[in-house]
């Protein structure tokens, strides 16, 4: 008998001497915890057990296509791999009991890309590629986790956020349902020429709130609703005998039935609408209304964002920020994503901020120059928590220097008081000032153009930080287009500057993630932060920072980080499989720092990111930590790219 066989018939006994034992580890673990038990009993039936000494390697590339599927008894595997431009092989991924490998290299029947040592004195539950084979054939869990990575673990992860979440707020739906399920079939309908007072009978008939005014073909040219009725009655010039289409709201926003309640949602809230027409082909073929999307138990979104924009008072919309919070807790149980839900955090403080302004303004009066209200940082990005500061500025047209300092002189008093009204909302003070009331944020078109090119030209450590917080930047209240042909000029000039690039690809690389080559997460080890770690700044900020330079560099103008990778990723600038996966990695890591926001909120304890990892469960812990992977991941390919 051979030394390796020697090796296997011992591994293989230790094995079958503590089957039950095996079983129960395992079943702490996925995706073993969801495979069936005569599967599960018959992985470790076919397992051999194998002790690695600390420095040992497990495999390595040179060996050719892998033989062995190897789970984590004991102990802890290191990836090590020598990247382009290095000198050292860099840990590329560690491993701990639990976790297994090398799925992808087993799946293409190839070799592995990565060196696997033993970081401690280590067993591994070894299966044989045959045997791996079979098994990927027997269990649909085992195989989906083989296919998908990380990728099935998240769905654990989110439907243990939405039960979680649920708790106390009864029956769970999805935000994704098509419009084709909910929408109602057979909507009222009348031709142009049907009388207002026709029309609005068919309405009482039908006890709905709109019709829909169609051609021959079902084509819809327009909507009556209970609100143009409103404006009907109040004008005793209106002849109820006349034509509806002289009334009739033309062109109504449609949605196609592909689309979600999520969809219609944000349409209803960010439009101002009650009732969206359903249109396949240019033909009508339902209406969903706000009372639809209440009537499913569906996030009362529509409703509260009417509520801030009609609010009288700041102390309405101070004390509406309670709702807002309760929302999130909703928005979870019924299976919204992080992104879905950041979006509307960030319409919803859109909408207070709207309101804000013009509160501020019947309080102070118009100043008399038209401005536009800039917001930066995570609300330009629409990127927004329970958690938020203000980041805002103000800009406006003015003809010469001078005309601009006297502008700024009447415009300041009003920005300092709507910043004052957003404080009392619960948007903090900006600590770094950067706030519309600052005199330096306050700027004409031409002053803010100048500040911009600076920031390019420029590449001091100060302009490198302001680059990251203006460069993602949004126009929430005023004219646009000013705005917009700025940016679109400053876009030309970022993407032809090959030195600014670096310089803020370099700046990228200083937030690093959280994780150590002998440890899970590197935690502060001293102080009020002791044991804990900050899921923005050394988990989001990397992606944040890093989608932002390529985005920049590639004259993508869009701020938001999930859309620049996904831009990036269609420009081919990063590869498909690795956008999904920073994709996946951010949502989670956001998804962490919600909850946490969340617990935080209903205790009434200040917001923090910081999180000791310890407390999460091992499912959490074994993602957050694959989530820095990739933040390293994306680091690593901007040092590549700009030779850093």
């Amino acid at each position: 008998m051979s030394k390796d066989d020697a090796f296997a018939q011992a591994g293989k006994t230790a094995v079958m001497q503590n089957v039950h034992g095996t079983m129960t580890f395992l079943l702490n673990y996925p995706p073993f915890n969801q495979m069936e038990t005569a599967h599960l009993a018959w992985l470790v039936e076919h397992c051999q057990l194998r002790f690695y000494a600390q420095g040992d390697t497990i495999i390595r590339p040179q060996e050719g296509p892998v033989q062995y599927f190897y789970i984590v008894k004991q102990g802890l595997v290191r990836g090590e791999r020598l990247l382009a431009g290095q000198e050292e092989p860099d840990t590329t991924f560690e491993i701990s009991a639990g976790e297994c490998f090398p799925l992808a290299a087993l799946i293409g029947e190839r070799a592995t890309r990565t060196e696997h040592l033993a970081g401690d004195d280590t067993f591994c539950l070894l299966l044989s590629r045959k045997d791996f084979a079979r098994l990927f054939g027997m269990s649909l869990p085992f195989r989906d986790f083989a296919l998908r990575g990380v990728s099935s673990l998240l769905d654990q992860v989110n439907q243990q956020a939405q039960a979680q979440a649920a708790e106390t707020l009864g029956a769970q739906y999805s935000l994704d349902t098509r419009l084709a399920e909910l929408a109602v079939r057979n909507p009222v309908t009348c031709m142009p020429y049907t009388s207002v007072r026709q029309a609005v009978r068919e309405m009482n008939e039908a006890s709905v709130g709109s019709i829909v005014i169609v051609d021959s073909e079902q084509r819809p040219q327009g909507i009556f609703t209970l609100r143009d009725l409103r404006g009907v009655i109040a004008d005793d010039a209106i002849d109820l005998d006349g034509a509806v289409d002289s009334v009739m709201t033309p062109k109504p926003f449609h949605l196609p039935p592909s689309a979600s309640a999520f969809d219609a949602a944000i349409a209803m809230t960010s439009r101002h609408i009650a009732h969206i027409c359903v249109v396949e082909q240019e033909r009508l073929v339902g209406v969903v209304s706000e009372r639809d999307l209440f009537s499913l138990q569906r996030v009362d979104l529509v409703h509260l964002a009417r509520t801030v924009r009609q609010a009288g008072q700041v102390s309405t919309l101070a004390a509406l920020r309670t709702d807002i919070r309760r929302l999130v807790d909703s928005m979870l149980a019924h299976g919204a994503s992080t992104a879905q839900i950041t979006h509307i955090i960030t319409l919803l403080n859109d909408h207070t901020v709207c309101r804000v302004i013009e509160l501020c303004l019947e309080e102070s009066g118009d100043p008399g120059i038209p401005f536009t209200w800039l917001c930066f940082g995570s609300e330009g990005r629409r990127e927004q928590t329970l958690h938020t500061d203000q980041d805002n500025g103000i800009l406006f047209e003015a003809q010469s220097p001078e005309q601009a300092e006297a502008y700024r002189a009447r415009l300041l008093p009003l920005a300092q008081r709507i910043n004052q009204a957003l404080a009392e909302c619960g948007f903090t003070l900006c600590k770094g000032n950067i706030m519309a009331g600052n005199p330096k944020l306050c700027l004409s078109v031409a002053e803010w153009q100048q500040r911009f090119e600076q920031f390019v030209r420029t590449t001091t450590p100060a302009n490198l930080l302001n680059s990251s917080i203006f460069f993602d930047f949004r126009v929430i209240w005023g004219d646009s287009g000013a705005a917009e042909s700025m940016f679109g000029r400053i876009l030309d000039q970022t993407r032809s500057n090959s030195l600014f690039q670096r310089m803020l690809a370099q700046t990228a690389l200083t937030h690093r993630p959280p994780i150590g080559r002998f440890r899970d997460f590197v935690v502060a080890r001293s102080g009020a932060e002791k044991d804990t770690l900050d899921l923005k700044t050394q988990g989001l900020t990397p992606f944040v920072d890093g989608a932002r330079v390529l985005a920049l560099a590639n004259g993508i103008a869009e701020c938001n980080t999930l859309e620049r990778l996904r831009r990036l990723r269609a420009a081919g600038i990063i590869e498909p499989l690795d956008a999904d996966a920073y994709e996946e990695a951010y949502h989670f890591i956001q998804l962490i720092r919600m909850q946490q926001h969340q617990l935080q909120d209903r205790d009434n304890a200040p917001f923090s990111n910081r999180i000791d990892p310890d407390t999460l469960n091992h499912l959490d812990r074994r993602i957050l930590r694959e989530s820095f992977r990739q933040a390293r991941r994306l680091q690593a390919s901007l040092a590549l790219r700009y030779q850093l």
